[in-house]
């Protein structure tokens, strides 16, 4: 031990330190080098080596290392020693593949495995290997169906914390990302950005079947589906499978009742993002998808989309029964209450039921019945007179 103050320094020569009190007193103090900031105990003289991690971890569970710079304070000094690169813009560790550099050993590490392909940790129910032991904790959540973060306003529960920030901002309404071209905002960095590729006109994934693009890799995951026709995810009340866990988790707000998306205009609820997105244009008068064959512009991505196969032909949705192809779902679903003779239109004036074009007919018909007979009416009153 020492028994004097005054500077020292590492045996590398990295850290310099200053020590203000007696080692009795056991005090931490903080010197300014060149270019470099840390908090040093000057009570040991092997501070800095292996041999005393287990001093230093003692001293520092006591009084914390603080930061000169902002005044955040650290139990080791490793983050410290972090933390001072932020200051500096130091960033020591470049990875060779890529050329990306980080602050930390660790984080390079983990990118890394980018690269490798290496995933070190392994899930012991299912088998699924992770990069990052962070992603498999996450993951065995799945498993065990915690969902440790709820939400004090509504009480539903998430899995990740960060899920949870999202979710609160669909209450209080928060979109702190903005797009620095035409100034929408968005409540997720991953909504600005996949909105950005749309300025771009950028699609990179690409269907190696029917050669259709996606903006996102798992947008393709879950297109190529309908060509093989998958649906991994299944509702746990009605058995009804989807092709994504998206279209499953609205689906089951069916069951639940739940409408978690809000007009503030009008008080409207919805199930998913999309209806009261598509809703709100009905009071801003927004149709942002235009037609470039006829100039006709839609709300709806969907009604756009069935729009344009008007001008391409294109009809991709098929009978499993007879093979006739049509340009849209809802055709394809009306057209199916032919083979299974379903009649779910009811006449609200006699309770008939039947199919979507003889409702229509019957309706005609009646209508004109009616008129007639409230002619014949009048002219016997006529008459009378």
């Amino acid at each position: 031990m020492l028994d004097q103050k005054g500077p020292r320094s590492c045996s590398a020569g990295e850290i310099r330190l200053e020590t203000k009190e007696t080692p009795a007193e056991l005090s931490h103090s903080v010197v300014e080098t060149p270019k470099q900031w840390f908090m040093g105990d000057g009570s040991c003289d092997n501070f800095w080596t292996k041999s005393c991690a287990t001093h230093e971890r003692i001293q520092l569970r006591e009084r914390h290392c603080e930061c000169i710079e902002c005044g955040k304070g650290f139990i080791k000094k490793e983050n410290l020693i972090v933390q001072s690169r932020i200051h500096m813009g130091q960033i020591p560790y470049e990875c060779n593949q890529g050329g990306k550099a980080f602050r930390e050993k660790v984080v390079l590490t983990r990118h890394q495995r980018i690269h490798t392909g290496e995933k070190p940790y392994k899930c012991n129910q299912c088998g699924k290997s992770f990069g990052r032991k962070g992603d498999l904790t996450r993951h065995q959540i799945m498993h065990t169906g915690e969902k440790p973060y709820e939400y004090h306003q509504c009480g539903k529960g998430f899995r990740k914390k960060e899920s949870l920030f999202l979710h609160q901002r669909i209450h209080t309404g928060k979109k702190p990302y903005e797009c620095n071209q035409c100034g929408k905002s968005f409540g997720s960095k991953g909504d600005l950005t996949r909105h950005q590729i749309m300025h771009t006109g950028e699609k990179p994934y690409e269907c190696n079947q029917c050669g259709k693009a996606f903006i996102k890799k798992e947008s393709l995951t879950v297109h190529q589906r309908i060509h093989t026709g998958e649906k991994p995810y299944e509702c746990n009340q009605c058995e009804k499978d989807f092709r994504s866990k998206g279209a499953l988790t609205v689906h089951q707000r069916i069951h639940t009742g739940e409408k978690p998306y809000k007009c503030n205009h009008c008080g409207n609820a919805f199930r998913s993002k999309g209806g009261f997105n598509a809703h709100q244009r009905i009071h801003t008068g927004e149709k942002p998808y235009e037609c470039n064959h006829c100039g006709k512009a839609f709300r709806i991505k969907g009604g756009f989309n069935a729009h344009q196969r008007i001008h391409t032909g294109e009809k991709p949705y098929e009978c499993n029964q007879c093979g006739k192809s049509f340009g849209s779902k809802g055709e394809l679903t009306r057209h199916q209450i032919i083979h299974t003779g379903e009649k779910p239109y009811e006449c609200n004036h006699c309770g008939k039921a039947f199919r979507e074009k003889e409702l229509l007919l019957h309706i005609r018909e009646s209508t004109l019945e009616r008129s007639l007979m409230n002619v014949t009416r009048v002219e016997r009153l006529l008459e009378k007179r």
